[in-house]
C-alpha cells in the first residue's frame, strides 16, 4: 500500500479520471448529431446507451450522478475519510454494476465509457478497502506491548 499522503493522492487522482470520463458520458447525452466517437459498433456505441431511458434517473443524466459521485470521492479521499470513501465506493460500484447488467441483459449495447468508469470505480473500491484494512491492522490494540 502507498504511504503518506501517496494514497490519498493516488485515490484523488482516480476520482478526476472518473470525472472525466462521466464528463465525456455526459456529453454524449446530450449530443444532438450522429458522429459519436466511441460508436464502434452493434455492441459498442455510447450513444445508445447514453440515450436509452435508462440513462436518466429521477430526470437526472445518469453521467451527472457520476460526475457527482466522482466528485464527492475526490474530496473523502484528500480529507482522508477512508471508511466513509469505502462505503461510498461499495454504493458507487453496486450502482456501476447495476448499470453493466442493463447494458449487457437489456440494451445489449456496451458503452467504452461505462466500462471504463465501472474499471474506475472498481480500483477505488479495492484500493480503499485495502487502505482501511492496512489502518485496522496497523491500530495498536490494549494491553498489546510491542
Amino acid at each position: 500500500m502507498l504511504r503518506g499522503q501517496g494514497m490519498k493522492y493516488t485515490l484523488a487522482a482516480l476520482a478526476v479520471v472518473g470525472i472525466v470520463v462521466s464528463a465525456l458520458a455526459l456529453r454524449e447525452h446530450y449530443r444532438t448529431d450522429d458522429n459519436s466517437p466511441c460508436s464502434i459498433n452493434d455492441k459498442w456505441d455510447c450513444g445508445i446507451v447514453n440515450k436509452s431511458p435508462f440513462a436518466m434517473m429521477g430526470g437526472v443524466p445518469v453521467a451527472a450522478i457520476g460526475i457527482a459521485g466522482y466528485l464527492l470521492l475526490g474530496i473523502l479521499a484528500l480529507t482522508r475519510a477512508y471508511k466513509t470513501f469505502a462505503i461510498a465506493t461499495l454504493g458507487g460500484l453496486a450502482f456501476s454494476l447495476y448499470l453493466a447488467h442493463i447494458e449487457a441483459h437489456i440494451l445489449g449495447v456496451w458503452c467504452v465509457y461505462c466500462v471504463i468508469s465501472l474499471g474506475v470505480i472498481s480500483l477505488l473500491f479495492l484500493l480503499s478497502v485495502g487502505t482501511v484494512f492496512v489502518a485496522w491492522r496497523r491500530r495498536p490494540r490494549p494491553g498489546v506491548v510491542l
